[in-house]
């Protein structure tokens, strides 16, 4: 019974798995991401993060033990020259599995897996890069706000400007007040032309009568 036994076998020989995986393992130190099968990229991963761990020491027995699970200088040298360098920071996690649509002679899951820190979509930059646009329709929302207070900020320093008195509220109103002022002025004065006019005529009647009386008066004297 396989108690216990949690290593998938991926229907290989152990001789065989062991070289496919070494041989898997290499091509993405190398290339950083390769296709392959979601079950085959998932005992990849268990497969090479020890190895990427390995690397941040280097040193002798360490590229030797290296080199006994991938049996290629070139991907040892690759390893310990320019991936450590990268993976320097980081605790673990250095690869990222992402599905992929099923093959479609045998209908078999596929999956990308890559090293996380090469990827420049997913990196710092790029979430800095959408944290910008972010802010920047953050901005163009308020944007419009600003402006409007930007305009209310400056109407009184623009009146500032012209107004030469102290008090602008003063010197705003002044012109305000005196139109009214000049439109009563000539409503009064109409009523007072009016009573001007009107004294005269009542003034005749007055001077005819007293020439009568004064006629009255000679001729009954």
């Amino acid at each position: 019974m396989r108690h216990g036994k949690k290593l998938n076998h991926l229907g290989r020989t152990d001789s065989h798995r062991k070289a496919m995986m070494a041989n898997m393992a290499s091509s993405l130190i190398k290339h950083k991401r390769i296709n392959t099968t979601l079950a085959k990229a998932k005992a990849l991963r268990v497969y090479v993060e020890p190895l990427l761990t390995k690397s941040k020491n280097d040193t002798t027995h360490s590229r030797r033990t290296v080199f006994s699970y991938l049996q290629d200088k070139d991907a040892v040298s690759e390893l310990f020259r320019d991936v450590a360098a990268k993976i320097a920071n980081r605790p673990g996690g250095y690869t990222r599995i992402i599905k992929m649509e099923n093959r479609l002679g045998d209908n078999a899951e596929m999956a990308l897996i890559e090293l996380v820190d090469y990827n420049t979509v997913y990196t710092k930059d790029g979430a800095a890069v959408a944290k910008k646009s972010t802010r920047r329709r953050g901005s163009g929302k308020g944007g419009a706000a600003k402006p409007a207070a930007a305009a209310k900020a400056e109407a009184p320093a623009a009146s500032a400007e012209v107004t030469p008195g102290d008090d602008n509220v003063v010197v705003e109103e002044t012109p305000a007040t005196h139109t009214p002022k000049a439109e009563e002025t000539k409503i009064e004065e109409a009523p007072v032309a009016g009573a001007a006019e009107e004294t005269p005529a009542a003034e005749a009647p007055s001077a005819e009568e007293a020439a009568e009386k004064d006629e009255q008066a000679e001729k009954g004297e």
